[in-house]
């Protein structure tokens, strides 16, 4: 199989994190919940977890909350800063990650930007609509389904100037692009720990500078006299038992990821997504590309877009094919009738895998002629 799903998951994981979670199985228990080896070594694991990631993402540890996914961390900062029936500034490229829990708040949505790879186009936007009083904005920093890269550290600046909490969705971006919670001044940044992490899927993190109110409640295994959630971060978050071997796993992959070097990462990652769309292009296929891409193409052939995906799956190729769970997206894209096929990039990727996929593409009927 040639694995061009990445926007999904990363496939597969680099070998230090099955290693990292077998050990854990193996030698961990409940962190902070006793003074013997087994719970310090646990302990020692999450905390390693927070430390990568306040590296990574320029934050103190405590900041860093264990998540299981980022659609998790995001509901409980759009529940943190977000009031029902408040107006909310969103792009026209998110995900239901961030629609939904929107729509459950019925948050009055205003869309800001639908123009694919057009980043002033969406600061535009974004100054009509912190002119009009929207209390919140909650951004993607990439589309999963387009890989167009919004100009996140423009549009926070614009929130602070307005007084406005600004949320970001970096599913998409950690890894690869910068994130940095306090460089950019947002409230909260979600991400999970399976994608450009490198982690294992059921891990996540959320990035804390704003208010956070607890989503769920329950032990942490400190302050137990307290009828309440505790105050202090991360705790205040983290009810219950913490995914150890998760935890373990998603230190391994940052590690592995801060060893071949991010931006070296997204580099290959966009140079091969350039590539890919030209290919595309000459094959005759409708592609959607821009210059602020990531490593992200979707694209139409001459047929069903859920028939070319398992055509090129029946030819060993892993692809995502329909609206990728962000029909906003396509909306905006002109594509939601149909919804596109998307090659997403990873960290393993290689040109021979794309000159393979190109061939096998070729096969498609073009989308025009």
């Amino acid at each position: 199989m040639i694995y061009l799903d990445h926007g999904a998951t990363s496939f597969p994981k680099p070998p230090e994190v099955v290693r990292a979670m077998e050990a854990a199985l193996r030698t961990c228990a409940n962190p902070g919940r006793g003074g013997y080896e087994a719970a310090e070594a646990a302990a020692r694991q999450v905390f390693g977890c927070r430390e990568q990631a306040a590296k990574l993402f320029h934050c103190r540890p405590e900041q860093a909350v264990l998540t299981g996914s980022c659609t998790h961390g995001l509901n409980i900062a759009i529940r943190s800063l977000v009031k029902p029936g408040a107006p909310v500034a969103v792009s026209g490229f998110e995900h239901n990650a961030v629609t939904r829990p929107l729509h459950a708040l019925e948050a009055r949505l205003v869309v800001c930007g639908r123009r694919l790879f057009d980043p002033e186009d969406t600061l535009a936007a974004l100054r009509r609509a912190l002119r009009s009083g929207v209390e919140a904005a909650v951004f993607t920093h990439v589309s999963n389904a387009f890989g167009y890269i919004l100009p996140v550290r423009e549009m926070a600046g614009l929130c602070r100037s307005y007084g406005v909490p600004f949320i970001v969705d970096a599913a998409q971006s950690a890894g690869t692009l910068p994130v940095d919670l306090t460089g950019w001044g947002a409230d909260f940044i979600a991400m999970p720990g399976h994608k450009g992490l490198l982690g294992p899927q059921g891990t996540g993190l959320l990035l804390c500078a704003g208010d956070a109110q607890p989503l769920l409640y329950g032990g942490t295994g400190s302050q137990s006299l307290l009828p309440t959630m505790p105050e202090e971060l991360p705790e205040r978050l983290e009810p219950g038992t913490v995914n150890v071997p998760g935890a373990a796993g998603l230190l391994a992959g940052m590690c592995a990821l801060e060893r071949m070097g991010p931006e070296n990462i997204a580099a290959r990652e966009a140079m091969l997504a350039k590539q890919c769309a030209r290919g595309l292009e000459e094959l005759g296929m409708e592609v959607f590309s821009g210059e602020n891409q990531g490593g992200t193409v979707s694209f139409r052939p001459g047929m069903g877009c859920e028939e070319a995906a398992g055509a090129l799956s029946d030819r060993g190729f892993a692809l995502r094919a329909g609206l990728h769970c962000a029909p906003l997206a396509h909306e905006s894209a002109g594509t939601l009738e149909t919804g596109t096929v998307r090659v997403s990039f990873g960290w393993n990727s290689t040109a021979g895998e794309l000159r393979a996929f190109l061939r096998a593409a070729g096969s498609l009927p073009p989308a025009r002629g």
